[in-house]
């Protein structure tokens, strides 16, 4: 009702015909007075719809700084972001993400990050308890000193939890960025197909050239982020089960959640 009134109103103000703006406001003031409705709250409402949308950027929070674990939880929130047109730049501490991007796209993304992250460890938690990880084993190099002598030897030991744990959450991440994508390509693919001009293609490529250029006129950083799979062991077994897990995931929002949010449940 709000736009319908704010249609009329901005009729009645672009006209120059002295009745037909005299018939709009009068239908105006009519369906306004039936819904109650203030005109200047529909005028605002009209001004509001009709303004050009612009890259913003955001500050999303990830975890607190100093915690364990917040390199995946990143690389979710990347993978997610790549997928919604949005760009980031990584804190050092990897606490926090600078998000670059139109409103709408970095709501969107908050969203389902809100909802996969939970999923993310709720996976993860039950891989690590169901102790499957213990069955895959690794070489690791133990340096012994004694007395003037350097003795070094390789012992077998099965993957550590926290390296199990992890892997699968960069193969969780991977696979979510994957299917986003795909999901990314399909609806634009039919998006364009649908059009009957070229006009939607090419307010796709105005769109991801001005998000372009203003996160090169907006961002600080220096320097790049070096990722998760930098600082961490390899276990093909929890890289697996990542993967599936990333496979099975809901990528809509889950109601249980209670709405967007962005930082680590404590």
């Amino acid at each position: 009702m709000l736009t319908r009134i704010g249609g009329l109103l901005r009729q009645a103000e672009s006209t120059d015909n002295e009745h037909e703006a005299e018939a709009f406001l009068a239908a105006a003031q009519r369906l306004a007075t039936q819904s109650s409705i203030d005109l200047a709250v529909a005028r605002s409402h009209a001004a509001n719809r009709e303004k050009r949308a612009t890259p913003i950027q955001r500050i999303i929070r990830i975890g607190e700084p100093g915690k364990k674990g917040l390199r995946t939880y990143v690389q979710l929130f990347l993978s997610i972001a790549v997928a919604n047109d949005v760009r980031c730049d990584i804190a050092r501490s990897s606490a926090q993400v600078h998000a670059y991007g139109f409103a709408a796209d970095i709501d969107a993304c908050e969203a389902l990050y809100a909802s996969l992250v939970v999923q993310m460890i709720r996976a993860s938690d039950a891989y690590l308890k169901s102790g499957q990880y213990r069955s895959e084993l690794v070489e690791r190099l133990v340096v012994e000193q004694r007395g003037r002598r350097r003795i070094e030897r390789v012992e077998t030991v099965p993957i550590a939890g926290v390296t199990a744990r992890l892997n699968f959450q960069i193969a969780y991440a991977i696979r979510i960025g994957e299917r986003l994508a795909a999901a990314k390509k399909e609806t634009e693919a039919e998006v364009v197909a649908a059009a009957e001009s070229s006009s939607t293609a090419v307010a796709l490529r105005d769109k991801a050239v001005e998000l372009k250029d203003f996160y090169s006129q907006t961002s600080q950083a220096r320097g790049s982020w070096r990722g998760a799979q930098a600082t961490v062991g390899h276990s093909s077994a929890a890289r697996r089960a990542g993967d599936r897990a990333g496979r099975a995931a809901r990528l809509g929002t889950s109601p249980e959640l209670g709405g967007v949010r962005g930082q680590l449940p404590s």
